[in-house]
């Protein structure tokens, strides 16, 4: 299999490096307008092929993954001139198939739109996808190469803006609260740095308590609000404050 991934950015590079962390066999093929990141990445990965074209990188490519600007898809789609039987991957935000489809000029041409996070960057991406004109195989070709990366979803396109407000967007949310729980230690006395790691580590357990136990939060939280403890407390004082609330707008601002 052969992959090209035009842009060599924070996703780009991410996208680079975990697919040639993967156990897969396939040809990676990156390319940037500049060579300072197409030289860390070949530092890191000899068998990472880097090139400065962008045309030279998708010829022949089965996958042509375009991590770019949003602004610049258009462009680079009339530059390499995707053709039948490639498979064309946008992490662009905001553009849909159907638009993707017209810049390349190509009706029926395969295309799959794929929002990850930047936990992509240490393999624990939350990465959605939708598809169009791909049949089953595709679509699992390209959940397989995301998966290596972290967990994959696959949701039809009109709920892409809700599922990335809800993870792409989320993460930020999810980083707000270990900065803003750090801080309310660093006021009680402990220090930043131990803080950080404590509040980080507390997150990672909630999360995997319902990833790997299929359960639901509020059961979660019933187990640690023991009655006249303190943790039931703090979580009424959240609700009164409008914790919840607050995170519910966030995302419904972030999808519009």
């Amino acid at each position: 299999m052969k992959i090209a991934i035009i842009g060599a950015g924070n996703m780009g590079g991410a996208i680079a490096r975990g697919l040639a962390s993967s156990t897969k066999e396939m040809t990676i093929t990156v390319s940037n307008p500049t060579t300072n990141k197409l030289k860390k990445l070949k530092a890191e990965f000899q068998a990472i092929v880097t090139t400065t074209d962008n045309r030279t990188a998708a010829k022949d490519a089965d996958i042509v993954m375009l991590a770019v600007k949003p602004w610049l898809v258009e462009q680079v789609i009339k530059e390499i001139q995707p053709v039948a039987g490639q498979v064309l991957v946008s992490v662009a935000a905001g553009i849909s198939t159907e638009e993707l489809e017209a810049m390349t000029g190509q009706l029926g041409i395969t295309i799959f739109r794929a929002i990850p996070n930047t936990a992509i960057s240490c393999m624990q991406s939350t990465t959605i996808i939708a598809s169009r004109n791909a049949i089953a195989a595709q679509e699992e070709m390209i959940v397989s190469l995301f998966s290596d990366m972290g967990l994959t979803f696959v949701v039809p396109e009109k709920q892409m803006a809700a599922a990335t407000a809800m993870t792409s967007c989320g993460i930020a949310y999810a980083l707000k609260y270990i900065q803003a729980v750090t801080q309310a230690g660093i006021e009680l006395g402990v220090k930043p740095g131990v803080g950080m790691k404590m509040v980080a580590q507390s997150m990672k357990g909630a999360a995997e308590l319902i990833l790997q136990n299929e359960t639901h939060p509020a059961v979660e939280i019933e187990k640690v609000c023991t009655p006249g403890g303190i943790t039931i407390k703090g979580v009424n004082s959240l609700e009164k404050d409008g914790f919840a609330a607050a995170l519910i707008n966030a995302v419904k601002i972030a999808a519009k």
